[in-house]
């Protein structure tokens, strides 16, 4: 099973410091031989072509737990049966799960404790921006996600009324 901890954590660090917005850090990750984690970093700070990348290079697990940081249901599903207890742990922990966040201390994943901690802070940040009312808002890749799943129910749902109003006209 795939997952965080199979990285060193000196790696690790380094990602703690990208998610931060170090960008050192992230362009040590990129030079390093690890731009599945730069580009996880990028994911967690909303980057949409970030997420596109690890889906199109084989990463598609850093995505999907980039989304279950984000609080995504249907990620948090998938990283429980899809990836490693510890990753399952960090991202509830991202999202202030107590629990989580003292197993994580208990079986001594500091550096996962860091990370969650980096994560926390920009998640802060960006519910701050977003309700600044000058400020454009997007929504970032879970948001994008939504609304790209509503808009094609909406065209299939389209499409479907005008074939069948096309079958009743013949």
């Amino acid at each position: 099973m795939q997952g965080l901890e199979q990285y060193d954590v000196k790696v690790l660090l380094a990602l703690v410091k990208s998610v931060g917005g170090r960008t050192d850090f992230f362009k040590f990750l990129v030079g390093g031989g690890y731009p599945e984690l730069a580009a996880f970093s990028n994911a967690i700070r909303g980057d949409d072509d970030a997420m596109v990348w690890l889906f199109k290079n084989n990463y598609a697990w850093l995505a999907i737990l980039s989304n279950a940081c984000d609080g995504d249901e249907k990620a948090i599903d998938w990283v429980r049966n899809g990836l490693t207890p510890v990753n399952l742990r960090f991202a509830l922990a991202c999202r202030h799960d107590i629990d989580s966040l003292k197993w994580l201390y208990k079986n001594k994943l500091g550096v996962l404790l860091m990370l969650v901690r980096e994560v926390e802070r920009f998640l802060k940040y960006q519910e701050k921006e977003y309700i600044w009312p000058y400020v454009m808002h997007f929504g970032g890749h879970y948001r994008a996600m939504k609304d790209l799943e509503e808009w094609k129910q909406k065209t299939d749902n389209h499409d479907t009324e005008r074939q069948q109003t096309e079958k009743g006209e013949q």
